[in-house]
């Protein structure tokens, strides 16, 4: 059917009177720009665009806001070299330089409002004994211009970074949930869109973004990564580094749920997002008993310590219950349950290293075995090559 329609395009100005080649191609491009359109207009996908252009244009603004505040504190730093190091941030250092100019006037000047008092003593301290070099007043003015394009650059990224949240909330607001607006951004910017983020699988969605590291793992034979942009999720950086990879898998499970949500439901608010952030956060708890996580916007459970009841006599006798004295016994079973789990695994310990132990003597003795065998086959075989000598010598 594809050939047939292929080949009635090709013979169009045959099949129709009065049509030239022009005509033909003025109404194939007619009817692209119109499919196109229609495309655009009725898209579900077309407000991903949106959130694409707006993660990525953060990360370039990120990039060239540290680079344009490097080059202040550089430039800078030959008048006040003292200042970079009691200032750390690019923000206040870059306000600090539009209100003192030269060092000279930060005596005579307040920076309360931009410095705390110890960080403003101090650098008042410091500018009078400073070591910089005296600068111009155009040197100053090139200088000053350029703090005010790096304050202008930060105001700007905080605007931005709010209209990137406000449309990822009313987009995804499950995938917000779940992994934070910029990770949830990067994953639909990787993707090329929500409805494409979708229809990945979870272990595809775990790792999303360490392509380049799978395709060297299986090339070389190595392990693959276990996570991707996920990674910097808040949930896996909550996690114990040894736990990183089983929290991994479990958030990129609920996390393609949340997608296929977000892109094929009809609601805009938060629904399943709320019972799947609660599940990986009990298996966080799981895996570890200190981790004091919020089960989905309630507080946290106190953990439970081993051999003892979380509920205390205070909490028993608050309750009226009649077993909120001290037990002995129960003291006693508990002691011999712990002494026994202890001496579990020292046990099992000793078991293995039994066991390494024959293995070593098993090896050492079957070496000694091969070696006294080649050392008597070697006598032999002279003992023969003697007696073969003498026998030729008496004929």
């Amino acid at each position: 059917m594809l050939q047939l329609f292929r080949g009635i395009r090709s013979q169009m100005t045959n099949l129709i009177d009065g049509l030239d080649d022009a005509q033909l191609r003025a109404m194939q491009l007619g009817l692209g720009h119109g499919l196109s359109r229609y495309k655009l207009k009725f898209s579900p996908d077309k407000v991903d665009t949106m959130i694409v252009q707006a993660i990525n244009l953060l990360d370039e603004l990120d990039k060239e806001i540290n680079t344009y505040a490097m080059r202040v504190r550089e430039w800078y730093g030959w008048h006040f070299p003292e200042m970079a190091k009691l200032v750390n941030d690019n923000e206040q250092y870059a306000r600090v330089v539009l209100k003192m100019g030269l060092r000279s006037e930060a005596r005579s000047m307040d920076f309360s409002d931009i410095l705390p008092e110890d960080v403003e003593a101090s650098m008042k301290e410091a500018a009078i004994v400073s070591m910089g070099t005296d600068i111009s007043e155009s040197d100053l003015l090139n200088i000053c211009s350029l703090a005010r394009q790096v304050i202008a650059l930060m105001e700007y990224r905080t605007e931005l970074f709010e209209y990137l949240k406000n449309r990822m909330l009313a987009i995804a607001p499950n995938l917000t949930m779940m992994v934070g607006e910029l990770v949830g951004a990067r994953l639909i910017a990787h993707a090329g869109s929500l409805l494409n983020l979708a229809k990945q699988p979870a272990s595809t969605v775990q790792i999303l973004g360490a392509e380049k590291a799978l395709f060297r793992a299986l090339k070389t034979k190595h392990d693959t990564p276990k996570y991707g942009l996920i990674y910097h999720a808040s949930l896996i950086g909550q996690a114990q580094p040894k736990h990183k990879g089983k929290i991994s898998r479990v958030l990129a499970a609920k996390t393609a749920l949340a997608i296929r949500v977000d892109a094929l439901g009809d609601s805009s608010e938060v629904t399943i997002a709320l019972g799947a952030r609660a599940a990986v956060e009990n298996r966080m708890r799981q895996l570890d008993s200190s981790y004091r996580g919020t089960l989905a916007g309630t507080p946290a459970a106190r953990p439970r310590t081993e051999g003892h009841s979380a509920t205390t006599a205070t909490d028993a006798a608050a309750s009226g219950s009649a077993t909120a004295g001290y037990q002995a016994d129960g003291d006693a079973v508990k002691a011999a349950a712990s002494s026994s789990e202890d001496e579990a695994p020292k046990s099992s310990k000793k078991s293995k290293k039994d066991k390494k132990e024959k293995k070593d003597k098993k090896e050492k003795k079957s070496k000694s075995e091969k070696k006294s065998k080649k050392a008597s086959k070697r006598s032999r075989d002279s003992d023969d090559d003697v007696s073969s000598s003498k026998k030729s010598r008496a004929d």
